[in-house]
């Protein structure tokens, strides 16, 4: 080391902190039925994503959590209220979402649908359905069908899947 070198100064944590990435936080919401189809919501013509099917979710208000975030979007969505608490199936970092930057998603399983159940939609979204994965092959998603299915999965054997741009991740280099 260069005993004449200077150091950098140290930023103050307040300036510091201005200079770390910065990313949009979001969480939504896999309901099934008794039939293990999947609850998905239409966006409307006014909303960015217009026309697109997509799970029951959004972005988390100012100092809320993810799992209260979901709850919330789900009940503002759907008018669905759970009855416990969701469980995490899976995460998706996506590095720019329609020009706002960094996105981190967090799914959550929110269980199975009774047949008593009914839905009431949000303004945002201007239909609902309950699919089968194999019935979406050329249905316009967010997100993309290789995530909704390797969330499924997630349901289905109470692991949790790390998405990447919407596609499962594949395990980097060991290091």
């Amino acid at each position: 080391m260069d005993p004449t070198a200077v150091e950098p100064p140290v930023l103050p944590r307040k300036e510091w902190v201005k200079t770390l990435p910065q990313a949009i936080v979001a969480s939504c919401v896999l309901l099934h039925d008794l039939d293990d189809r999947i609850l998905l919501l239409r966006y409307a013509e006014s909303q960015p994503s217009a026309g697109t099917w997509c799970l029951p979710g959004g972005m988390l208000d100012h100092g809320e959590d993810p799992v209260s975030a979901a709850r919330r979007e789900l009940f503002e969505e759907t008018g669905i209220v759970l009855d416990h608490a969701p469980r995490l199936i899976g995460y998706d970092h996506r590095a720019d979402v329609q020009g706002t930057g960094p996105v981190i998603d967090f799914y959550f399983d929110g269980g199975t649908l009774t047949r008593r159940q009914t839905i009431t939609r949000s303004p945002e979204h201007n239909d609902y359905g309950l699919f089968d994965l194999t019935e979406l092959e050329t249905t316009p998603l967010t997100p993309p069908l290789p995530a909704l299915t390797a969330l499924q999965t997630a349901v289905r054997t109470g692991t949790v899947v790390c998405l990447r741009e919407g596609t499962p991740a594949t395990q980097g280099p060991s290091l």
